[in-house]
């Protein structure tokens, strides 16, 4: 059985008067220092987009995800959201109770109730949530280097200004915003990526079908060639000021690592943009995906699986590309014409083209947009320092895969 998901958010952020005693005691108490992820990943389940999460997981819930994309409770979940920790660490923390949780930087962000410490298994892990054990995949080279150690609790978060490039970040905002517009169906865009014109086909077809467009792009960790969000979201603004209708669109920002896990992270993906208030996702072609390890259509194939339980509609786009006998957007399903008149347009190609130094073709994407990046990619595409960009080698193929949320054998993977 599984149990359909609530309306309700979580709302893991201290308040006040606890946020003060907390303050107060937290020099006390024993601590950790999260990496950017675990950081990121903290706010999230504070302030709901992480709903029905409460925290870091335990090893029911981590193992539950890992056989059958659910927590023990059945509630469907694709994701491990856990806190890794070090052996030289778990000897200075307590069995269970209160642990003070730090950024790297030492500002103090919150509070781990630690319900246990436990053990994982990294290559099971890899393979069930990733497909693959190659640590060549982005997603399995961060899990080598955290760790087999995870932490588990409950936790409660101190509320700090937040400085988003002042975009909501928050579900109970954008639920709020799109309450005030009247937007009944709402339909989520996921990208870490600038904005070209097969996407704002696939854009606006959607908006053909709904109220509102919300265009809401991860500014968390990624991989070292990715743009920087400052950059991507210079080019979403500049998009938006000329070609869409600002009365239907509502531009925020999902501050969560990418974990480039394809099907598992697209399930993922839907459930917040539901937690978020909207109705409607658009699922493209190899969402989530990274370096041929996942087929095209693979992370549609297992958000479909999922139907009604996901409470909240995928729309199912081919892969969209600029004709030129049609001359314009189009797919496989409405474009007659060969394979040699179809301009393919992706992220990638564009960074090719902009790293040669050859101009983007209106084709690819609006001249606005292309300034941006050509000023960037001129000035030596300089990275902003102090993240922690997940590293990919682009050399190999991606070894055999095995199904998502393939079931473990009966007590497998347990310590």
């Amino acid at each position: 059985m599984f149990r359909l998901f609530s309306e309700e958010l979580v709302n893991r952020w201290m308040d006040e008067r606890t946020a003060r005693l907390f303050q107060e005691e937290a020099s006390a108490l024993p601590g950790l220092v999260l990496n950017e992820r675990e950081e990121a990943d903290l706010k999230l389940l504070a302030n709901g987009a992480y709903t029905p999460l409460r925290g870091f997981m335990d090893q029911d819930d981590y193992l539950s995800v890992l056989a059958r994309c659910r927590l023990a409770d059945g509630s469907l979940w694709p994701l491990p959201i856990t806190m890794a920790v070090t052996p030289e660490r778990i000897r200075e923390l307590p069995r269970y109770g209160p642990v003070a949780l730090h950024s790297k930087n030492g500002e103090l962000l919150g509070c781990l109730f630690l319900s246990r410490i436990y053990k994982r298994n990294l290559r099971e892990e890899a393979r069930l949530v990733y497909g693959t054990e190659d640590r060549r995949h982005p997603g399995v080279a961060r899990l080598i280097r955290e760790g087999e150690y995870l932490a588990g609790g409950k936790v409660l978060v101190l509320r700090r200004p937040e400085n988003y490039w002042s975009l909501p970040w928050e579900p109970a905002e954008t639920r709020k915003t799109f309450k005030e517009k009247g937007w009944k169906k709402v339909v989520g865009f996921q990208t870490r990526n600038p904005i070209h014109r097969a996407h704002e086909y696939l854009q606006k077809t959607a908006m053909e079908m709904v109220d509102g467009l919300f265009l809401h792009p991860l500014v968390g960790a990624t991989k070292e060639e990715d743009l920087p969000p400052e950059i991507r979201l210079r080019c979403y603004r500049v998009l938006l000021e000329n070609y869409y209708p600002r009365d239907r669109v509502l531009l925020g920002v999902f501050p969560a690592a990418m974990r480039y896990a394809g099907p598992r992270e697209a399930v993922f993906h839907a459930l917040v943009r539901r937690n978020y208030g909207c109705t409607h996702m658009i699922i493209g072609r190899d969402h989530a995906g990274t370096g041929g390890y996942y087929r095209p259509d693979e992370a549609q194939d297992f958000c479909e699986k999922f139907g009604d339980e996901l409470g909240i509609t995928i729309l199912r786009f081919d892969n969209a590309f600029y004709c030129r006998k049609c001359g314009q957007m189009a797919t496989a399903r409405t474009c007659p014409h060969p394979q040699d008149s179809r301009l393919s347009l992706s992220g990638t190609r564009i960074r090719e083209l902009l790293e040669k130094g050859e101009e983007l073709p209106a084709e690819l994407t609006r001249p606005e947009v292309a300034e941006i990046l050509r000023d960037y990619y001129t000035r030596g595409g300089d990275h902003p320092g102090g993240r922690d960009v997940i590293m990919e080698s682009q050399a190999g193929a991606p070894p055999g895969r095995i199904l998502p949320g393939q079931e473990l054998p009966r007590g497998e993977g347990k310590e």
